[in-house]
């Protein structure tokens, strides 16, 4: 099955192996900066992924081609403002719709102060709208983008409406 494959090539990254992460012990684990680095179980039926990928900034590319090479296509990206962390996540949504159904959520932090993180769409050129409606909304710069300019917001914009201390 794809999972297995996909799941022993990401673990691959990692120094140390990951613990499978039951969909119940999460939701009881609270949410803060120090998330778990890692390659993550998920119950499916509960949380919409088979697998959760949580990793530093410079495992992005590399976990990315690995999603790429096995036939996954970009669904989504999107941002969570982690203000009492002082962090901004990404999430990148994956999916593969073949006999073989597969969907994966990679996440990545970077600080709020300088929100930059490198752009994947050298890999995935349909990422570049997600990227920079994300920009748009929450600051986050993708380093490399070939075009990141505001989608949504005027060009003169200097806000970003959905971080938490936006204030309208």
């Amino acid at each position: 099955m794809i999972i297995e494959t996909v799941k022993d090539k990401l673990r691959d990254l990692f120094p140390a192996p990951a613990e499978p992460a039951v969909a119940e012990l999460e939701a009881e684990k609270p949410q803060t900066a120090e998330a778990e680095i890692g390659v993550f179980d998920c119950n499916y039926a509960k949380q919409g992924y088979h697998l959760d990928v949580r990793l530093s900034p410079d495992q992005l590319l590399t976990t990315v081609g690995i999603l790429y090479d096995h036939g996954f296509f970009i669904e989504s990206i999107t941002g969570v403002d982690w203000i009492k962390d002082g962090q901004l996540e990404a999430t990148y949504d994956f999916c593969r719709y073949d006999f073989d159904l597969c969907r994966v959520v990679v996440r990545t932090r970077t600080p709020r102060a300088n929100p930059i993180l490198p752009t994947i769409t050298g890999i995935y050129s349909g990422a570049s709208w997600h990227e920079r409606e994300t920009h748009d909304f929450f600051g986050i710069v993708f380093e490399g983008h070939p075009h990141l300019i505001p989608l949504l917001l005027p060009e003169d914009a200097d806000f970003h409406p959905l971080l938490k201390d936006f204030k309208a």
